[in-house]
């Protein structure tokens, strides 16, 4: 079967483009955007409307195939591409895509999705942007999906010869900076893991370094007892720092780590994991900073789990992190990694490594990015899968349950597209 045609679309993701750069350095609310001026170059404004694009594929058959390109809230930040714009970006899928694509015979996803990530644009020399490949290629899987009548999940055990998950996978939610209320929804609707936090400032109103984390956690661990939903209820706290610990205590090991293991007692009895802890400028520093903290957890008996997010961009840098245990778990940012064939990898990298896997992503995602990594999420096993897009909580949790018990149920169904050997015995 082959691609007729290529159209695209622009269309709105669940959130926003952040200036992180900026927000770091501590400009000040103004409702719900920021006062200021942008740092990171492409941006406007400190919070702008978050853009993407949507990769249609009509089929010979007469199927539509489609995928979305999105890119992270935190754009340009830390060694990411630059700010994603629709505009220019249809611009360059017309230009270089649609020729390539269009009369392209469908043979395996693997193929097709290798040869578009490594795609150049002819006028720059460059690798197309990150977003562009990340919507192409889950089109892309979809299309060879649709011409196999089979579902996503299956097309990806198939190629990389594994066994999809019959059970759900835990989902972390995150709650953006209204983390109060957010965190009474995540509890009351009994979530795996939360609350995120967006922990972009870690001192209290009198400056007092880590206080405002330490009463958060407290608060909440308070708010877990009062609200669980069962008796067994046992959530993961997850807090995103974006590297304001490491900022906090002048990047002293030893003082963050007797923070982090204060962390710890406020929050027990359960899990804790920081994502972000620090923030070190580039990735060999990164890599060394999380590597030694990680270690001197483990030495001194603590149950904290470090997860490497900033620097962790490509599935080059997950192998890094992964190979000097920098961070109990890695955090997988889908659309950093430009192709979703870079995804399914590093998660079954991270897993060969004994390191954790968090096929997370943004809430500057798409319903439609976020269905697709459902798919890849229940044919790799990570440690947890981010409720996405989005930072209102309920429908970013919404998209991503609904379409893991979707894919649950219709693989226990003989009658799926009627393939009978969807069915194990």
């Amino acid at each position: 079967m082959k691609i007729v045609q290529l159209i695209c679309a622009p269309v709105r993701t669940g959130f926003f483009f952040d200036d992180q750069l900026a927000i770091k350095n501590g400009v000040e609310h103004d409702g719900f955007t920021y006062k200021g001026l942008p740092v990171t170059p492409g941006f406007s404004s400190l919070r702008q409307a978050g853009e993407a694009v949507s990769v249609m594929l009509l089929l010979e058959n007469g199927e539509l195939a489609w995928g979305d390109c999105a890119a992270v809230q935190y754009s340009g930040a830390a060694g990411r591409d630059g700010l994603f714009v629709a505009e220019e970006s249809m611009l360059v899928l017309n230009r270089v895509v649609k020729p390539w694509l269009e009369g392209k015979r469908l043979t395996t996803f693997r193929e097709l999705a290798a040869e578009l990530d490594q795609m150049k644009d002819p006028e720059t020399g460059r690798l197309l942007h990150t977003a562009i490949r990340y919507g192409v290629t889950q089109a892309l899987l979809d299309a060879v999906a649709k011409a196999r009548r089979k579902l996503m999940v299956d097309v990806i055990a198939e190629e990389y010869g594994v066994e999809p998950l019959s059970s759900p996978l835990p989902i972390f939610a995150q709650s953006g900076d209204d983390r109060f209320t957010n965190a009474d929804k995540m509890i009351i609707k009994g979530i795996d893991v939360l609350p995120h936090g967006l922990f972009n400032n870690v001192h209290d109103k009198l400056g007092r370094r880590g206080e405002k984390l330490l009463t958060y956690v407290e608060w909440l661990k308070k708010r877990i007892g009062e609200l669980k939903p069962r008796d067994d209820y046992r959530p993961v706290i997850h807090v995103d720092v974006y590297g304001t610990i490491g900022m906090a205590f002048e990047h002293d090991p030893e003082k963050i780590i007797s923070y982090l293991e204060m962390l710890e007692q406020t929050a027990a009895p359960y899990r804790l994991r920081v994502e972000g802890p620090v923030d070190m400028g580039n990735r060999e520093a990164q890599i060394g900073m999380m590597q030694l903290l990680t270690r001197l957890l483990e030495q001194r008996g603590s149950s904290v789990e470090l997860v490497a997010d900033e620097w962790c961009n490509t599935l080059e840098d997950i192998k890094l992190f992964a190979q000097a245990r920098a961070g109990q778990m890695i955090q997988i940012k889908t659309p950093d990694l430009g192709g979703i064939n870079n995804t399914i990898d590093a998660v079954l990298y991270c897993k060969a490594q004994g390191v954790g896997a968090y096929l997370g992503g943004t809430c500057n995602e798409t319903d439609r990015s976020a269905q697709i990594c459902v798919h890849i999420a229940m044919a790799t096993g990570p440690a947890q899968i981010l409720a996405k897009p989005g930072m209102g909580m309920d429908e970013g949790y919404m998209i991503i349950y609904n379409e893991m018990g979707r894919i649950l149920a219709l693989r226990k169904s003989a009658s799926v597209y009627g393939n009978k050997n969807l069915i194990k015995a």
